[in-house]
């Protein structure tokens, strides 16, 4: 399992130590290149229990989605097997139900990434969340100006050429806001039906 102190120990806050030093060579070549490298963030809430979220109109994984997509930079949600999932068969992605040596029902696999029709199953909960080059780059770009004439820009000073070490605590952040959301939203159902 990968820990919170290995994602920190790297500066591209990967947990591979092989992959974050290819990572820091690739945006460094994007840096010197004057150009720029998109990315992915997967973040993974563990502990979270079965119950939370609803079927229809406040979805868990809808929350979800709704936060990290609101992020500077996002273009991509996946939740579990994601995109994989439209190229699977239901025999394939079903997460089939077993006894829990806890007593609590698991899952034999977790392609539903620990959600299941809006609610949470007691699954760990695997997001992953795109993120796009950044647009300001130091290399020189066709636009228009406001007349529509044809012109070039580039952008002067510091620019990142890549938004991932910093994405990595919002997404962290925007999972917990939400968990915690959920959290409180079963606490109160919990307390009216009288059953804190």
């Amino acid at each position: 399992l990968v820990q919170l102190d290995q994602v920190e120990a790297t500066p591209t806050r990967c947990p591979d130590p092989v992959a974050a030093g290819l990572m820091v060579t690739a945006i460094e070549q994007a840096r010197r290149d004057g150009d720029s490298l998109g990315g992915i963030v997967s973040c993974i809430a563990r502990g979270v229990p079965a119950g939370w979220g609803e079927p229809v109109f406040d979805k868990l994984e809808a929350d979800l989605a709704k936060a990290v997509m609101s992020l500077p930079a996002t273009k991509g949600f996946e939740l579990g097997s994601g995109f994989g999932a439209a190229a699977m068969t239901g025999k394939e992605h079903n997460d089939a139900f077993v006894p829990g040596a806890d007593g609590k029902p698991r899952t034999l696999t977790n392609h539903s990434g620990g959600i299941q029709g809006g609610i949470s199953n007691g699954e760990e909960i695997n997001i992953r969340v795109a993120f796009k080059p950044t647009a300001t780059i130091s290399s020189e770009q066709q636009t228009v100006d406001r007349d529509n004439n044809a012109v070039t820009l580039a952008a002067k000073g510091r620019h990142d050429p890549c938004v991932l070490p910093r994405a990595v605590p919002l997404v962290e952040a925007a999972m917990l806001l939400v968990l915690a959301d959920h959290w409180l939203r079963q606490e109160s159902i919990r307390t009216s039906a009288g059953l804190s």
